[in-house]
């Protein structure tokens, strides 16, 4: 049986590091692209929308050359999600700009609750003890390293709201659509793409322009800016594929403890690369962050061990049902061995 999991550990592992890595190192190009330090390339929707036809571009590509297989998913549930995931970016962007740096981490910090309560109104899910105090010490933890100063207004709470249901909506549809149509991460991200890219170079420019007050057409595209530019848009391909990957092989709220985790990166690597600012305040609140993540890998893996303590019992049942049936020459409707095919699964 160890011989089994490691594979999957191993790409399970995988899976975290690659979007670790990518990340933060987006965050890290973005930030000498888009500071004012940097090339100023203050147009972040837009960018957005180059980085999906990056994503699409490889796709198809993939697709055409048979490395991946594209299966057939409703043109509308596509549609639906990418206008969610176009709502998550542009809310995000809004809040950002509206609101103080301290209620943008807020908003962001409030993602996992969402993501719990939305989890268990529509699938149902339930969380164990161990897993709500974990998260709740992660929540602490990066909130007292990231929030400063909080100050809202009724706009920018708005906005807040919409990027945080958006957000948490389109990270759960991620996994359900998975399963739903059994389709893999890049296969589902391949035909997304396209879309999410069509639609958010038609309408970046315009958000960017209410955003910042300056036209992309103006700005002037130096040789710096356009490398940085290329790079961000490799490190995204690598970024928006891990994200499916994981919320496909975990769980949107393992994903939004990842994102926390990301964040200590990147104030980390900012004090090390930008020798920017850390504090007592904000060690004291990773260390609290890092010891929610932990408690949180811990509760995880005991649900799973629970969970597959309990599955063995259940097909045992099931099959000394089917055999005492068998036995005493009962016959059963198509329907029901329908029913029993899927309880086995």
């Amino acid at each position: 049986m160890e011989v089994e999991r490691k594979p999957t550990a191993v790409s399970d592992v995988g899976a975290w590091a690659m979007n670790v890595i990518s990340s933060v190192g987006i965050i890290l190009a973005n930030k000498q692209l888009m500071s004012t330090n940097g090339y100023a390339f203050v147009f972040a929707t837009t960018l957005t929308g180059f980085h999906f036809a990056v994503t699409a571009l490889v796709g198809a590509i993939s697709n055409a050359t048979g490395f991946s297989a594209s299966k057939h998913v409703p043109f509308w549930e596509l549609l639906w999600f990418s206008i969610v995931a176009n709502m998550s970016i542009t809310g995000m962007n809004l809040s950002l700009m509206l609101n103080s740096v301290g209620f943008y981490q807020i908003s962001k910090l409030s993602m996992i609750p969402v993501v719990c309560v939305m989890e268990w109104i529509l699938h149902n899910k339930q969380y164990t003890k161990e897993v709500k105090i974990s998260v709740v010490v992660v929540v602490i933890g990066v909130g007292v390293c990231t929030v400063t100063d909080v100050q809202v207004n009724a706009k920018g709470f708005i906005c807040a709201c919409v990027a945080v249901f958006a957000t948490s909506l389109q990270q759960i549809s991620i996994g359900s659509l998975q399963k739903k149509y059994s389709i893999g991460s890049f296969e589902l991200l391949s035909k997304t793409a396209p879309i999410q890219a069509g639609s958010l170079l038609v309408l970046g420019p315009i958000i960017d322009y209410y955003l910042s007050g300056k036209l992309i057409l103006n700005y002037k595209f130096t040789f710096g800016a356009t490398l940085f530019m290329l790079l961000s848009c490799s490190l995204a391909v690598f970024c928006n594929i891990s994200q499916y990957l994981c919320i496909g092989r975990f769980s949107a709220v393992s994903f939004q403890v990842l994102g926390h985790m990301k964040t200590l990166c990147v104030l980390t690597l900012g004090w090390l690369i930008f020798d920017s600012e850390l504090t007592f305040k904000n060690i004291m609140g990773m260390l609290v962050a890092v010891v929610g993540m932990v408690i949180y890998s811990w509760a995880v893996e005991v649900e799973k061990q629970s969970h597959s303590k309990i599955m063995p019992h259940g097909k045992n049942s099931l099959t000394e049902e089917e055999f005492r049936l068998i036995k005493e020459g009962m016959e059963t409707s198509p329907i029901k061995d329908l029913e029993l095919g899927e309880s086995k699964a």
